[in-house]
């Protein structure tokens, strides 16, 4: 059977009062990630014939707006509060009376879904470091593509992080509501103030907690349905954009989202002004939520969503290693065809649409090599209970390995094997710590994605 089929057969079996616009944003909002990444990194032969990297933030002023439509990462937190809202509480109602271990098994099956599918790349990663590196490449440019590859590992480190947090968070929504929310609102503003005014060492690393535990503070005002009323969802999108436009155009924060030339990024590590664009893109997805939930009722269009979720993690991790190869390709093999154009220009936006149909095409082989194998790894049943030292410990190690990966890369800049094996093992470490290992599961077609 296909995966169009088997998306297909698992589409038709979504008990009716699940919420698709929850599968549906954690689909587009990937997409928006992948094809925001494909855009942004623009590699082009100049006319002495070498090959430059000129980002399109840089050649081009106007595209730092549309970084307020492709950095969708709120959006993920958001329908991260309300997925692990709704696992946590159906945990919490399954649970014995005094049976320990709930939170410890909860987490786990969390962390699975997230390092799960990261193994493989970071292996295939570090195995072509070292082949490189034997191989007499300079390693500069080994540093450069495994850095380009691997930075999307950066925001698995931090939603672990939060998604640990699940517990508490969920337990001061239900007891302080709106507060719970509220509060990470100074949280930002003091980590900025101490940041900019007072230059504060690593203080801003804080507001990956911040701003992201703030919004997903508001999926679980959204599960509980405070939301509903679509003319609050639309009021919390203009306030949010008024005080956006105040702190950036007329203020002091970069109208981009992301990391540009001229300015500090907003979002390694997060400001308000993120915080501030998380409140519009709220705002905006739950006032639509009727009409998005009318569009999900189309088979066709709730197959497509389905689908990309059983293979979400894949194309979120694999999506620039597809580019990484197919410039290596292109520089290598082809001595450059295609790369004449500048970033920004016109004949460079003719051409895109060519170019995202050559990244989708490298991305495919990935795809069907990896995405069947999201579920194989996970936490091993029947064996000894896991102490909660090693739970903190491994997931410590996880998302230190995983934020060094992102930040310092896996590529060394001496030693004989040309990586940093500390960077590499720290996860795979982390998760022997919480008990992890391969685990081959039968397919079971009842399953729906969380």
């Amino acid at each position: 059977m296909g995966m169009w089929s088997k998306a297909r057969e698992l589409a038709e079996m979504a008990p009716p009062e699940r919420n698709r616009w929850v599968d549906f944003l954690r689909a587009i909002s990937i997409l928006a990630v992948v094809f925001g990444h494909w855009l942004m990194a623009g590699l082009y032969v100049d006319e002495a014939g070498a090959l430059q990297r000129g980002d399109l933030l840089d050649t081009a002023d106007w595209t730092h707006w549309l970084t307020w439509a492709f950095q969708v990462m709120p959006v993920f937190f958001l329908v991260g509060g309300y997925s692990n809202g709704v696992s946590w509480d159906a945990t919490l109602r399954k649970a014995e009376p005094g049976q320990t271990g709930v939170y410890r098994d909860w987490l786990a099956s969390r962390v699975q879904r997230l390092i799960g599918p990261t193994f493989p790349l970071l292996l295939v990663w570090a195995v072509l470091a070292v082949v490189m590196t034997q191989v007499g490449i300079d390693r500069g440019e080994i540093r450069a593509a495994t850095e380009a590859a691997l930075i999307p590992v950066w925001f698995l480190a931090v939603y672990l992080l939060v998604t640990a947090c699940t517990p508490l968070a969920y337990k001061a929504w239900k007891r302080f509501g709106w507060l719970s929310f509220a509060i990470y609102i100074p949280l930002a503003m003091g980590v900025d103030y101490l940041r900019f005014a007072h230059d504060v060492p690593y203080i801003s690393f804080t507001n990956f907690l911040w701003v992201f535990l703030g919004i997903h503070q508001l999926g679980f005002a959204w599960r509980d349905g405070k939301f509903d009323n679509r003319l609050f969802a639309a009021l919390w999108f203009a306030v949010g954009l008024a005080v956006l436009v105040s702190i950036t155009v007329y203020g002091f924060y970069p109208v981009s989202m992301v990391s540009a030339p001229g300015g500090f990024s907003n979002s390694l590590p997060p400001t308000l002004a993120l915080f501030a664009l998380g409140v519009v893109q709220v705002g905006l997805v739950l006032a639509l939520e009727p009409l998005g939930r009318k569009m999900l009722d189309n088979i066709g269009i709730w197959t497509a969503t389905v689908l990309m979720n059983g293979m979400i993690m894949t194309v979120y991790l694999w999506h620039l290693t597809a580019f990484v190869l197919v410039m290596t390709a292109v520089w290598l093999g082809l001595g450059g065809m295609g790369l004449g154009p500048v970033p920004g220009t016109g004949e460079w936006w003719a051409t895109r649409p060519l170019w995202l149909g050559i990244y989708i095409l490298a991305l495919l082989p990935m795809i069907a090599i990896f995405a069947k194998n999201e579920r194989v790894f996970g936490p091993i049943r029947g064996g000894r209970t896991v102490p909660k030292a090693r739970v903190v410990a491994g997931v410590l190690l996880i998302c230190v390995g995983l934020a060094a990966t992102a930040g310092v890369t896996i590529a060394s800049p001496d030693g004989v094997t040309g990586l940093r094996i500390w960077v590499v093992a720290a996860p795979f470490v982390g998760a022997a710590l919480l008990g992890f290992g391969p685990i081959y599961r039968p397919s079971n077609r009842k399953e729906v994605q969380e």
